[in-house]
């Protein structure tokens, strides 16, 4: 169906545009931007009047639950949740149940998620089989079945020879490896930040040495590969002054931050709430002032929702024993709208926001999305910056209602997101 997209606010950070555009569909992709091509008829014209027109949001890291943990969650409810949240494009991390590290598991996934006709999915393969950081994956094989990177997710590579092998091997191919800056010993078991909050509640920490030291380990790694790594869920101040001398000495990284780092610390706490169980922990309030500021000057690369459905009988648990995750698929675009609007940075906090989630993730990850250029993928999320919404359990399509944002009243939401040319939500 040829669509036309009317009156809308287009804003394209990949393109530099920010006007009253409207956007014309037809075959799958844009075809034109402001004047209708000859002989244009559209099937459907959506009245944008009021609203923005941007890329669909690109999510770097959304766990998607299948295979393995269909009760947390399934395919089908949480790519509803990413059409509600205006993502068309999302990474999912390879700890499934079996782990992705075999080419047959990949194109499964892969399969299953097209035949629902929403979000394209994109996996992180394994990096070593079965996440256990002892033998490589056949990185080569992964990567025709469909993965885009390789990851251990949360997992730890005990052996230094072994991540060494695995950026060599990189290199070679120009695989990105996405590595998340963990000590596999400092901290380990710990659940919450090491400050005055863990210690009044009595609970274990996480120092934040924990992530220096595995920075200063990647970056040695780097420097004598040469190989390209993603640092995933930055959560430090003394971690992102790390990355910032890194990309000042020209090394290959990029670093993303979940959403709900950007606004909560580690007194969020509050009295044991488990919804405030996430991994990376919740730091002190001038961790989170400094990943603010690093997405200000450009340190941190892009936002993600850090999407980790729980259920009910993982989550109603007292907090040292509840499983770390929190839902923020539909959640991206209102936080991301929340901190730019909060900056105070030059430029329009809506187009700085919508950077951080289409191109500028894109381009991380190295995907053709993120953009309305002419001829690319009609992916398009229109949104009302202005309206107010409650964070409601019963509003989130996701199979995981836990998050900490349960009462938060956020402005953003999505009206209509489309995926390939095709209407998949209009609200």
């Amino acid at each position: 169906m040829k669509l036309h997209i009317k009156n809308g606010r287009l804003i394209d950070p990949a393109n530099g545009i920010d006007a009253q555009q409207d956007v014309y569909i037809a075959g799958g992709k844009i075809v034109a931007i402001g004047k209708a091509p000859a002989d244009f008829v559209a099937g459907k014209v959506i009245d944008a009047s009021g609203l923005v027109v941007a890329p669909g949001l690109v999510d770097l890291s959304a766990r998607l639950r299948e295979p393995g943990y269909e009760y947390k969650a399934t395919l089908e409810s949480e790519m509803q949740a990413a059409m509600q949240g205006g993502v068309t494009s999302l990474i999912c991390p390879p700890d499934t149940d079996p782990v992705l590290d075999e080419p047959g598991l990949v194109e499964m996934l892969k399969h299953r998620a097209k035949s629902l006709n929403q979000a394209h999915v994109y996996p992180l393969g394994a990096l070593t089989v079965g996440l256990k950081g002892k033998a490589l994956t056949e990185m080569a094989e992964l990567t025709d079945a469909g993965c885009i990177g390789f990851s251990q997710a949360d997992e730890p590579v005990l052996d230094t020879t072994v991540l060494l092998s695995a950026l060599q091997y990189a290199k070679t191919f120009d695989y990105t490896v996405w590595l998340r800056p963990q000590d596999p010993h400092l901290g380990r078991h710990g659940i919450a930040h090491s400050g005055p909050a863990a210690s009044r509640l009595g609970l274990s920490g996480v120092p934040v040495m924990s992530e220096t030291i595995a920075l200063y380990t990647i970056f040695e790694l780097v420097r004598a590969t040469g190989a390209r790594v993603h640092l995933c869920r930055m959560s430090s101040a003394a971690g992102l002054e790390l990355v910032r001398a890194a990309k000042r000495e020209g090394l290959p990284v990029t670093c993303d931050v979940g959403a709900h780092h950007i606004h909560l610390s580690d007194m969020d706490i509050g009295f044991f709430d488990s919804n405030a169980r996430v991994n990376p922990p919740f730091r002190s309030q001038r961790d989170r002032d400094a990943i603010r500021a690093a997405l200000t000057d450009g340190t941190v690369d892009a936002i993600c929702s850090d999407h980790t459905p729980v259920d009910d009988d993982e989550k109603l648990l007292p907090f040292g024993e509840a499983s770390p995750g929190a839902t923020g698929l539909e959640l991206l675009l209102s936080l991301s709208l929340k901190w730019a609007q909060e900056a105070d940075a030059a430029g329009d906090a809506v187009v700085n926001a919508v950077a951080k989630i289409t191109a500028d993730a894109a381009r991380v990850a190295g995907l053709p999305a993120g953009n309305l250029s002419v001829g690319s993928i009609a992916d398009v999320c229109v949104f009302d910056p202005q309206v107010r919404w409650t964070v409601e359990a019963k509003a989130l399509a996701s199979q995981g209602k836990h998050t900490p944002f349960l009462g938060y009243e956020l402005s953003g939401q999505v009206k209509t997101t489309i995926v390939s040319g095709h209407v998949a939500f209009v609200r």
